[in-house]
């Protein structure tokens, strides 16, 4: 097969194909697991889920124009794939009403859980962190934000408070990963440092992955709603906070998806990020966790060795070779002829099998 062509140029769907179809599938997933679960709160995963999508998706038509309006244009990279030169000017920063929607909602639904409010105060840092981000490009007029160093401080900050939570507030404490088929790592104190990386490898591969219409908000909702699912029986209101922000991120698609009205930009994938390996830590399901982020560590990975390679190969000149076309995986794959719908989609079923192998490996208590 030509590297060239798209697999999939039989068929090539459209944006809002896709939202429909992920929308349906989602649903039912939803509902299959109201029906295998009690979650002792009074309240299924299913009405939470479409009351926090809904409201996103309504209180889009509201923000986007607003966002507009304050001149929030996304600043695109000129080295980026040509056809990505015309998305100048859509407005970013979309995370500001995506996540505080599914974060309020969750912990009201809830009941105001000490754990769902730590979880929503520690993806409300992430929030502020790529909120920052996202202005200083903005006024720099270029796609610049903070330092590198400066926003991994940032980071760093925020997650070591979140693991000092929950190694202070735990009774038993958490020192060992599970595993599947009852297999159990001991790591003792080492293993707050692997927390800490968890949340920032996660935060930054959700963060690298939001570069195509859709892309990440699907795959995010996708894994929120597999850890909602392996979460529910042991932790319900963990598994609650989970299904609203996965809710969130469907409904953000409404705006988001191909041709996109506005994009999440750090503001909201790196709230995604962390929201999810903070639940991984919380319920101790680094492994669930690993699995699901698939898409996003290839992404993650594809950058780092991308940059890796050319420094390695660089010659008398400084220059390098690239092992990709261009790194994140996904534009490696745009500059080999696919459309970006169709790139969406395979992910979107591979993060599926993801979620569905994720299920079938989880360590039963």
């Amino acid at each position: 097969m030509n590297e060239n062509v798209s697999p999939s140029s039989g068929f090539t769907p459209t944006g809002a194909q896709l939202l429909y179809t992920l929308g349906a599938v989602l649903t039912a997933v939803t509902a299959l697991l109201d029906y295998r679960f009690n979650h002792g709160l009074g309240t299924s995963l299913l009405l939470p889920f479409a009351v926090t999508a809904a409201a996103v998706a309504a209180l889009g038509f509201i923000a986007v124009p607003k966002l507009s309006q304050l001149k929030m244009g996304q600043f695109i990279r000129e080295d980026g794939p040509q056809a990505h030169l015309k998305k100048a000017g859509t407005p970013t920063m979309g995370g500001v009403f995506v996540v505080p929607t599914g974060l309020l909602i969750a912990i009201i639904w809830s009941r105001f859980n000490l754990d769902v409010v730590a979880l929503s105060l520690m993806t409300a840092s992430y929030l502020a962190i790529g909120g920052v981000d996202d202005w200083k490009s903005l006024s720099n007029r270029k796609n610049e934000g903070l330092t590198p160093k400066g926003k991994l401080g940032l980071q760093i900050g925020a997650a070591a408070l979140f693991c000092l939570w929950v190694y202070f507030t735990k009774p038993t404490g958490i020192t060992s990963v599970a595993l599947p088929w009852g297999i159990s790592l001991p790591l003792g104190l080492l293993f707050w440092g692997l927390a800490v990386f968890v949340l920032l490898a996660e935060s930054n591969a959700t963060n690298l992955t939001d570069g195509v219409d859709g892309l990440a908000g699907g795959t995010g909702a996708i894994a929120l709603l597999t850890m909602a699912a392996v979460t529910g029986m042991k932790y319900p209101a963990v598994s609650i906070f989970c299904i609203c922000l996965s809710g969130a991120y469907l409904g953000f698609l409404v705006h988001n998806r191909n041709k996109a009205r506005v994009f999440m930009g750090d503001t909201g994938s790196l709230a995604l990020g962390g929201a999810l390996g903070a639940a991984g830590i919380l319920t101790n399901n680094l492994w669930a966790l690993f699995v699901i982020s698939g898409i996003f560590f290839i992404e993650a990975l594809s950058v780092i060795a991308q940059v890796g390679y050319y420094k390695a190969t660089k010659d008398a000149d400084g220059k390098g070779k690239r092992l990709l076309r261009m790194a994140p995986f996904h534009h490696h794959l745009e500059l080999g002829g696919w459309k970006e719908t169709q790139v969406v989609g395979v992910f979107y079923v591979i993060n599926a099998i993801l979620a569905l192998l994720c299920w079938l490996s989880r360590p039963i208590a």
